[in-house]
Order: C-alpha cells, then structure tokens, then sequence
C-alpha cells in the first residue's frame, strides 16, 4: 500500500512537471518592442509583439506573431534573435516605449563610404566599435546630441550623431555625413553578410584611425622640450576623417581635402584612400608617411607622428613654465631701473612698462614702439648659452601695427639686479637663441625698492 501510495505521488509530480512544460510557451514573459524588422513573416521595426521566453543559450526570443502578420494559418510564434527586439515589460509599457521609437521606427541608413566607424561615444575621437562596409545596412535607433565632426575651415560639417544598431547586434553612434538615410517598411533588407565584415579586420588601420597624428617637428618638439606654443595651439596634423570621408591635411600654409570612399590595404601597413590621389603607410607604430599626388602629377610625401601624452596637457605644461619664468622675474623686481635705459617694470598679468628708453631708438626699439606691452617667456637657449644666462623671453611692445613689435632678450639676474642683452633676429632659430650677437648690446638693471629708490650706480652697458 505504502509503495502504492508513493508511486500515485509520484505520478502527480510528473503531471504537474509536464504541464508547467506544456504551458511554459503560453504564459507571457512580457512585451517588447522590435527594433529591426522581421523577413518571415514581414514584421515592420517599432511593433509591440508579446514575449513568451527567451533562451540564454541559442540568444533568442521567443515571440508572438500578430495575427496582421501571420503568413501560415495556425502558426502565432517564431524565434528572433535577442538584439532585435528590446524588451519592455508589460503592454503599456511596450506601447509608450513604442510610441517613443515611433520617429524612427522605420529608419534605417546605407552606408556610402567603406570602413565607416561606429563609436562608443557621439563624438569622432572616440573609440571606434564597429566598422562598417561600404553598403551595409544599419537600424537608426535614435538622434542625439554629440560633438559635430569639423571642416578644415573650422566650420561644422553637415550631419547629426545618431544611436544605430547593425545586422549583428553591435550597437554605438554613427555620423551621417556618410550615410545615405531611409525608410523601410518590412520585409527583406540587403544587408552586408557578417563574413565580409569580418574580412575587413585591419588592427592596424584601426591603430592609425584611432590616433592623431602631428607633423613631426611637433614630436622634435617634444623630445628636446622645447615647445612652440604659439605652433601647438594651431594643432597641425593629418585627419583620416573615417566619419566624414574626408582626409584632411593641415598645415602651415597647406590646407588640403580629399574626400574618399574608402580605404584600401595596399600592402602591410600601406593604404590607399579609394577616390582619392592619397595613401599611407605605417613606418612604426608612432610614425606615418603621407603621400599625395599634386594636379602637376608630382608626388609628395609628409611624415606625422603621435605624441606620448594628450596635446591638451601638452600645451598645459608649457603654459605652466611659462608662467613660473614669469613670475620669478615679478619676484626678483619687478621694478628695474637704470640711469641711461630707464624703468623696466614686470606686472603680474604679464604685461610690461618700459619708460625712459630713447638711447635704443630706433637701434633696438623702433620709433613706433610704445612704452608698454607683453611678456612672451617661449624662447629657449641654446646649449652652449644655458650656463651664462637664465633664459630669454620676448618684448612685445604695443605699437602703430596691430601686430606690434617684437624685440629678443636673454637674460641673467644676481642679488642686485637684472642684465639683459639684445638678441637680433638673425640669431635665433625658430625659438630656440643660437648666439650671441658679434657687437652685444648688453644692458643692466638695478633692482629699485619698494620706495622706488635705485641702491647703485648702473653698470656700463659694454660689460659682460
């Protein structure tokens, strides 16, 4: 009886197993919204379609068909893949999320230019996570506010950030400078296969789209440090423009485009733009040669670089010495006096008073020149000239041109004051002050008190 009994238990356990099985694809899990369009049947994106699993292991869903759409009599369900439907809840919540999605439920975009990224942020620096084929279908999910993709005329390009999916799942925000927006209403989508999209895998044109390159002499810069900031904040560089199609090379006195429709290995680490009289090739992974080919036929060739740390900081350090340079001159005066070349005065703004200086006109200081100005601390000595002198730093005197005038010093200091000497134009090379000049105007100033008060007599202008 007793074995009776359990075998009876048992049976009722079983029953209640195979119904919870038998009814598990009837009871509802949710409802969703689908957000790219189903083929068989032809379900349009944006419809609300009632969700009775989901399966962790073959990553679909299954759905309920509605009965608009059904094809077969007596079939309601079907399986899709989980990136394509965006689960909301219950109905009503479906149905709002629905009518949100609704201005771009239909929405999809061709791309028109191969290699095309899609990022993890709305903005063109930043990381790319998919790249796309040239043709490839994609699903707009939303538009959103992003940083715009810029001209080399520093005007923004036309185009709006969206939030898209692609055919596989991936999803991330794409420009539409280069794509070719539609809609669609259901049924089949010619979209590229995920093989042809692995097949274009480059991780090193990935590495060379993902960095910034500057013209080389910004890493000379950087390796000899001595920065040209008034160079760095005009940011120089080459821009393959992967969101644009556009590769843009900026430079002194060089400002060229060239729109492409892709990007072509040519051999390993070499590329060509398609569409365009431009290639590339990766010497290392820091340094880049571009060449392109002028109307005239010839060809030239340009060398970019990255930098070890981000221009921004770059720029920032430079800024800093500049300003400390600055204020240890504020410190030592900053009132400097001499009987034959007047007051020198340092402020802390960075701007400078000079009174009292006709004996250097018009040798050193033009007529034009006006008494007061700035400050420029960018200058650098050369090797041999760093034990002799502190540094150097730049007049510029307000004047008659709007560009002002702009007159070298280098200069040393001792417990009494302030010696600086004239460095002519011919004596520098960019920023950095080779020599001396063969008849050195040298000129000294006396520390003044805090009553204004000038201690000593002045040393005679030839010393040194």
């Amino acid at each position: 009886m007793r074995s009776l009994g359990l075998a009876r238990l048992s049976g009722f356990f079983l029953c209640i197993l195979l119904g919870v099985l038998l009814s598990s694809c009837s009871r509802l899990l949710g409802w969703g919204v689908l957000l790219w369009s189903t083929e068989d049947p032809p379900i349009p994106s944006g419809t609300v379609l009632p969700v009775y699993i989901r399966s962790n292991i073959d990553h679909v869903w299954v759905v309920g068909i509605p009965e608009a759409y059904r094809i077969t009599k007596g079939t309601n369900k079907f399986e899709i893949p989980v990136w394509q439907l965006e689960l909301a809840g219950g109905k009503k919540a479906a149905e709002k999320r629905a009518a949100e999605f609704a201005e771009y439920a239909r929405l999809y975009a061709e791309t028109a230019q191969d290699g095309l990224p899609i990022r993890d942020d709305p903005d063109n620096s930043a990381r790319r996570v998919y790249r796309l084929r040239m043709g490839e279908i994609i699903k707009v999910l939303a538009r959103v506010e992003g940083n715009p993709a810029i001209s080399t005329t520093g005007d923004p390009l036309p185009g709006d950030w969206y939030r898209v999916l692609t055919e596989d799942g991936s999803t991330g925000y794409c420009f539409s400078y280069r794509l070719k927006l539609f809609e669609h209403t259901g049924g089949a989508l010619r979209v590229v296969p995920a093989a042809a999209v692995e097949d274009m895998e480059d991780p090193d044109l990935d590495m060379v789209l993902s960095n910034t390159w500057y013209p080389d002499w910004y890493g000379a810069m950087v390796s000899s440090r001595r920065v040209d900031l008034e160079d760095l904040q005009m940011h120089w560089r080459f821009l393959p423009n992967p969101d644009t199609g556009v590769a843009q090379i900026y430079l002194p006195n060089m400002d060229l485009s060239f729109s492409y429709t892709g990007i072509e290995r040519t051999r390993n680490r070499a590329w060509r733009f398609e569409g365009a009289p431009l290639q590339m090739n990766l010497q290392s992974d820091t340094v880049l040669t571009v060449q392109y080919t002028e109307n005239g036929g010839a060809l030239k060739a340009l060398v970019f670089v990255t930098l070890p740390m981000d221009l921004g900081d770059l720029i920032a350090q430079e800024t800093e010495r500049r300003e400390t340079l600055l204020e240890n001159l504020y410190a030592l005066g900053p009132v400097f006096q001499s009987t034959n070349y007047g007051t020198l005065s340092f402020l802390r703004n960075g701007a400078f008073t000079w009174t009292g200086n006709n004996i250097l006109i018009p040798q050193v200081i033009p007529a034009s020149a006006l008494g007061s100005g700035t400050v420029n601390m960018g200058l650098f000595l050369d090797t041999e000239l760093e034990e002799r002198y502190t540094g150097a730093f730049t007049l510029h005197f307000d004047g008659i041109s709007s560009s002002g005038i702009r007159i070298n010093f280098m200069y040393s200091s001792d417990e009494q004051g302030l010696r600086i000497e004239y460095v002519p134009p011919e004596n520098l090379n960019g920023i950095t002050v080779l020599r001396r000049a063969a008849s050195p105007r040298v000129i000294y100033f006396f520390k003044a008190d805090r009553q204004g008060i000038t201690p000593a007599q002045p040393v005679s202008p030839l010393e040194f």
